[in-house]
Order: C-alpha cells, then sequence, then structure tokens
C-alpha cells in the first residue's frame, strides 16, 4: 500500500469491535491463542485454561472488546483478498452492523479464511461483530484497492459473492 494511505483500524473511529471464540472438547487452548494472536496480537488470552486430556475436555468462551483491526486489514490486503472481504463482511450487514466469522485454523497459519455461513469450518471459528455509524462505508474504505478505480464495488452490489461462496460472473 502506498506509505500515505489512510490505515483504518475501527479504533477510535466509533466502531466497537467484538471478537468471541468457544474453546470445545479437544480444542487446545495453546494453539487457538496463536491462531489468535498472528491476527489480533494485542489480545491476550491470559491465563490460558489446561489443555485438554481424556475426560477434562475444554469448555470456555473468549470474549474481547474494542478489538483493533489493524494487522487484520493488513493480511486482508498482503493476501489481496479484499473484494472477498468486503462481501464476507458485509454479508450480514443491518442497521449499522455486521458479524462475521474467519477460520482459526486458517489464522493459526496466519491467513485470512471467510468460513461459508452455513458451514462450520474443521478447527472452530473467530466471531467479529462491528458496530457503529457508517459501517458500510468503513468496511468499503477499508477493503479499498486500485482495482476499484476500474470495477467500482460497493456493500450488497450485484458483484457480491453468492451466499453459498460462489464468486459471481459479470462482463
Amino acid at each position: 500500500m502506498p506509505e500515505g494511505r489512510l490505515r483504518l483500524t475501527g479504533i477510535d473511529e466509533g466502531f466497537q469491535v467484538r471478537l468471541t471464540t468457544e474453546l470445545q472438547g479437544a480444542d487446545s487452548p495453546r494453539a487457538v491463542a496463536q491462531a489468535l494472536g498472528n491476527l489480533f496480537p494485542e489480545l491476550n488470552p491470559e491465563p490460558l485454561p489446561d489443555e485438554p486430556e481424556f475426560g477434562a475436555a475444554v469448555n470456555v468462551e473468549w470474549v474481547f472488546d474494542q478489538v483493533s483491526m489493524r494487522t487484520f486489514l493488513t493480511f486482508l490486503h498482503e493476501q489481496r483478498i479484499l473484494d472477498t472481504a468486503l462481501d464476507a463482511m458485509a454479508r450480514d450487514l443491518s442497521q449499522n452492523r455486521t458479524v462475521f466469522s474467519i477460520s482459526r485454523q486458517a489464522a493459526l497459519a496466519g491467513k485470512i479464511s471467510f468460513p461459508i455461513p452455513s458451514e462450520e469450518p474443521l478447527g472452530g471459528v473467530f466471531t467479529l461483530e462491528i458496530e457503529g455509524e457508517g459501517l458500510g462505508d468503513w468496511l468499503q474504505a477499508a477493503t479499498w484497492h486500485p482495482g476499484r478505480t476500474q470495477v467500482p464495488r460497493t456493500v450488497h452490489d450485484d458483484r457480491a459473492m453468492d451466499d453459498d461462496g460462489e464468486a459471481s460472473t459479470w462482463l
């Protein structure tokens, strides 16, 4: 990205960002914490629960408020998945509020993957809820890239991916 470009984070921009994830059964708290730290390095789920073992499954929910989107948005730009991100993050946008999930397994590998809404990916998800005035415009700005000067995109436009994750075709 150009050096002078505005970098959005969601912090001090009038938005509330909440991240939640549920650890259940054999989920490794250490692995989930590492995945979390890859995309949201300022979040620290200390103290970590014990690792699960036979007869002692893990069952805990982590909730973080005022989450910075800085590293997450940087990864979206580096991985060049900005149009997919706009579609996935705005899919359930309504009344200045949206909720979307990202794969914990992909995050463990330092990647971002948006699961198909009706599917639960192996390894679980981080669920993000963003709320604030002008959220649709913020999502468009946060995922902007130079290609949009040639092919403009907006929230819920006719170029958005289908509900099953298939790309829309257009000429």
